[in-house]
């Protein structure tokens, strides 16, 4: 009993961080959360009911994703990404999911309803005009196909890729310009299902080159200050 009892506090300790984490990351997709916000531990430890301990261990993992720079004496930062930055995101996107895509066609990958009620659910957010939940959905379509590659490395890879692409979209996009359309996310999808592994690899570099050719390179704007207000929304 002793032991299991001294165990509890560690995964309790572990899952919140993880709270944290996702719900920092949620607001980068959605752009609820901007480039070089302060994250302060007080403001999160609030927000979220944790201690420092916390707050701090959620922090680590974000700046291990690259998500989140700490700085001395300063504190944690939402990444601001730079012009080069970006460059180097969008170059490993296209040599991971033209992959991902091959190998998800060559599995035999079936999306099924999955894909269908996905893609209504991204038809739904840009008809109604919530483009934070179609930049959510078009970045979880990306983790779908990830999910049906079965490649775990590809995948992790992908999650910290999609998070740093929200930022890079929204410096140097803006939070109004065209999200990933529906059209291409069902060619790339019927490509996989019909086995076509090197068409589906190019309509997804297709679809990534459009991406980064709508970006605008040049210096980010200053970001707001409140933490509490965007993630309590």
């Amino acid at each position: 009993m002793t032991g299991s009892a001294s165990r509890q506090p560690g995964r309790s300790t572990v899952d919140r961080a993880q709270l944290i984490h996702r719900g920092v990351v949620t607001a980068i997709l959605e752009h609820r959360l901007r480039p070089g916000t302060k994250l302060g531990e007080d403001d999160l430890g609030q927000i979220y009911g944790a201690s420092r301990t916390i707050v701090r261990a959620a922090l680590q993992s974000l700046a291990a994703d690259g998500i989140v720079v700490i700085e001395k004496n300063r504190g944690a930062f939402v990444a601001q990404p730079t012009p080069k930055d970006a460059r180097e995101v969008f170059e490993a996107r296209k040599l991971i999911e033209p992959a991902m895509a091959r190998i998800a066609a060559a599995r035999g990958a079936a999306f099924g309803p999955d894909l269908a009620a996905h893609l209504a659910a991204e038809r739904d957010a840009l008809a109604r005009g919530d483009q934070s939940a179609a930049i959510r959905l078009s970045g979880e379509f990306h983790s779908l196909i990830a999910a049906k590659a079965e490649h775990g490395v590809y995948a992790a890879f992908l999650r910290e890729l999609v998070a740093r692409s929200s930022l890079i979209i929204l410096l140097y996009q803006g939070p109004r310009a065209p999200i990933c359309g529906t059209d291409h996310h069902e060619a790339i999808a019927a490509a996989i299902e019909a086995g076509k592994g090197d068409e589906a690899a190019d309509l997804m570099v297709h679809h990534l080159d459009e991406i980064e050719a709508s970006l605008e390179l040049i210096d980010p704007p200053k970001p707001p200050e409140s933490l509490a207000d965007i993630l309590k929304s």
